[in-house]
């Protein structure tokens, strides 16, 4: 309660006109000469630096055969360089050639399917192995990490999604030359040592998020009937096939599609002069060559029809995913669906907790979300609920379409809409008022959003929205032929042939 009245007073007292206005005046903006754009911001009230470089790649840049790939070279970019990571490079580089060598080998003959050579497949397959051992000799556990380690890194860590690929940490002020030098010797020498044992490593963290987890389960099953064109629907982590043929050799070639300088976002956030850092981004940075500009993405997900559902069985309590096609972060009715976001599920005095959580006691918790899974391209508005035994998941979906159809109806209250901007706010205002919540929103917007401004407009566009927007929205998106429904059930039992929610 206390820190709601000091942001509330905070408003007030600064409002967040003012605010942006202030922010429009320090980002300093530059273009490397290789078409790098970095974003700068000095805050020296404490000795240290907020980093981030997002690359305008992710998930929606795979296509069929290499999905996860984009995931599985953010791995990669922690295993070194040609001078991180290694005890001689020239040496190691010979065992990885011959391992891409052998390895093409194999999955040419398993190729061949039925015709292949079994004997020849094992013999090649215990090379690769060999290979795999002897090429360990030359590496540097983990050595990338502990040079930021001992430097005092904090939040050391990056993040792939469907829109961009985003790398993060934050450093006392006067390491940050360090940063420049290493960064940018990652981005233009980056070596995929270790990459058939980190591949595995991949396919574990699959198993764990989705194949063993019915929620993760749920949510790829859910978004690959969602989407039945854009690659939207492929899943992060990669279909497991694709995933475990993936070669370093595939990887090496994505990457210098899609990480160039002309497709990188650098932010920097803290203690530093921005006149004296741009020369050094220049020296390191911007010597690495600039690359064509990566191919756009054509496929566009067609209108859909009719209502996609689908059952998902596990051996888990049921759940329940309801997404309706919208428009992308560009379209003038995105902010509209900010503000019914915000007003179903922003809080406990929001309607869907009130009505399902307090009132009629049918779910355990229930949630929405404007932009699923990615906002550049046209996405979905989530809503998804876990009903309370012994209620179920058409309870629960009944319900959420009752409060759609009130939203159609009436429309959000002046008073309901007041409230929504003041919260939209005090978030905003949290999350620009750290050094690494500025850097990260400033480089994700740069990226996904042709422009960091995007932050600031997208505000001013969500505090013109009125009750007849969103009951236009409402009644223009929120349509049966529209959504795809999904529902986690019981598996049903082998000894007497019946399960499923009760």
């Amino acid at each position: 309660m206390k820190n709601r009245i000091i942001i509330s007073i905070f408003l007030i007292l600064f409002p967040i006109t003012v605010w942006a206005q202030s922010l429009e005046d320090r980002v300093v903006e530059h273009t490397l000469s290789n078409g790098l754009r970095v974003l700068m911001v000095e805050r020296h009230q404490v000795p240290t630096v907020a980093l981030r470089i997002v690359y305008k790649v992710g998930g929606a840049n795979e296509v069929n055969g290499n999905t996860g790939i984009a995931h599985l070279y953010e791995h990669m970019a922690f295993k070194g360089t040609k001078h991180i990571g290694t005890k001689n490079y020239t040496e190691e580089k010979k065992l990885l050639d011959e391992i891409e060598v052998v390895n093409e080998a194999i999955n040419f003959e398993k190729r061949k399917g039925l015709r292949a050579d079994e004997k020849k497949i094992t013999a090649l397959t215990e090379k690769f192995e060999n290979l795999q051992e002897e090429a360990q000799q030359w590496v540097i556990p983990n050595e990338f990490a502990e040079i930021y380690n001992r430097n005092g890194e904090v939040g050391f860590n990056a993040s792939t999604g469907k829109d961009v690929t985003n790398y993060m940490v934050s450093f006392p002020a006067n390491r940050l030359p360090l940063w420049i030098s290493v960064e940018s010797d990652r981005m233009a020498n980056p070596v995929l040592r270790e990459f058939y044992k980190e591949r595995d490593v991949v396919m574990e963290e699959r198993r764990r998020s989705v194949e063993t987890n019915p929620g993760g389960k749920l949510y790829e099953a859910f978004i690959a009937t969602a989407f039945s064109a854009h690659p939207y629907g492929n899943p992060i982590l990669g279909w497991p096939s694709d995933v475990s043929n993936l070669s370093a050799t595939e990887t090496s070639a994505f990457f210098k599609i899609y990480y160039g300088p002309s497709n990188t976002i650098i932010s920097i956030v803290g203690a530093f002069k921005a006149k004296e850092v741009i020369p050094q981004l220049e020296a390191a940075f911007g010597k690495i060559p600039s690359a064509p500009a990566p191919p756009l993405i054509k496929t566009v997900e067609p209108p859909q029809r009719g209502e996609r559902r689908l059952e998902v069985e596990d051996d888990a309590s049921p759940q329940l995913m309801i997404g309706f096609h919208k428009p992308n972060l560009h379209h003038p009715d995105d902010p509209v669906f900010d503000v019914i976001d915000s007003l179903l599920s922003m809080g406990r005095t929001s309607r869907l907790y009130k009505k399902l959580v307090v009132e009629k006691k049918i779910v355990v918790g229930v949630s929405t979300a404007a932009g699923t899974p990615g906002a550049r391209f046209p996405n979905l508005f989530m809503l998804s609920g876990t009903p309370r035994a012994p209620h179920t998941t058409e309870e629960v979906e009944v319900a959420i379409y009752e409060e759609l159809d009130r939203l159609k109806k009436e429309g959000p209250t002046q008073k309901e809409l007041d409230k929504i901007i003041t919260n939209i706010d005090a978030s905003l205002i949290r999350s620009l008022r750290s050094n690494s919540g500025l850097a990260s929103r400033l480089a994700y917007f740069e990226a996904v959003a042709d422009g960091w401004r995007y932050t600031l407009r997208n505000r001013d566009a969500i505090a013109k929205v009125t009750a007849e927007d969103v009951k236009r929205v409402a009644t223009t998106y929120f349509t049966k032929k529209n959504r795809t429904v999904a529902t986690l059930v019981k598996k049903k039992s082998s000894e007497n042939g019946t399960g499923g929610e009760q």
